[in-house]
């Protein structure tokens, strides 16, 4: 078994998740939950950065992060989700805007836990909401389409609106009306999206 330490609220664990059920990986991976807090934490081991996702591969060798995750997985079911061609860096370039735009958001959530709020900087909160919002701008400029089964871009930028919807109480939806549409027609096609869903 491949054994995927991540945490039930990660967007890049729920993007990895999402891809392995899309490939028909799914019943291959263990999903063992990681504390990145703990200096005790197996984790730290498997990954030197202590961050996750973490796939433990099973000659327990480890593959991280979510990019080098879902390539493997790729790999591994004969290449489904990653197209050939030009049309791959498409899928790149928009991988890396969603994963941007989450992690930017990530980053807002980690000000607010873990720095007291008398010390928190406003002017890099803004700076990072600002990479939030022009992502955003771009993609509802332009909403990506995706044919019969989602590609890896999609599917990052799936888990990256979920995840404003889980930790910023969907805010973005007010302003970005073709995203909504967007993120409402994949979670019906994609069944995926709302297994992977975070419920806690």
């Amino acid at each position: 078994m491949l054994v995927l330490r991540s945490s039930p609220a990660s967007p890049f664990g729920r993007k990895v998740k999402m891809a392995a059920l899309e490939l028909g990986l799914m019943d291959r991976i263990e999903i063992v939950a990681a504390d990145t807090n703990d200096p005790s934490e197996p984790l730290r081991r498997q990954n030197p950065l202590g961050k996750i996702p973490t796939l433990v591969l099973e000659d327990g060798t480890t593959l991280f992060d979510s990019r080098v995750i879902v390539e493997y997985l790729d790999h591994l079911a004969g290449g489904k989700i990653f197209p050939a061609g030009e049309a791959r860096f498409g899928q790149l370039r928009l991988q890396a805007l969603a994963d941007g735009i989450a992690d930017a958001a990530l980053l807002q959530v980690y000000e607010g836990r873990y720095r007291p709020e008398e010390g928190r900087n406003a002017s890099w909160l803004a700076h990072q909401a600002g990479k939030v919002t022009r992502g955003l701008e771009a993609l509802e400029a332009a909403p990506p389409a995706f044919p019969d089964r989602p590609r890896i871009g999609e599917i990052a930028l799936a888990c990256a609106l979920g995840y404003l919807d889980l930790r910023f109480e969907g805010k973005w939806r007010a302003d970005f009306p073709k995203l909504v549409a967007w993120l409402d027609d994949f979670a019906n096609r994609v069944p995926a999206f709302e297994a992977t869903r975070f419920k806690g």
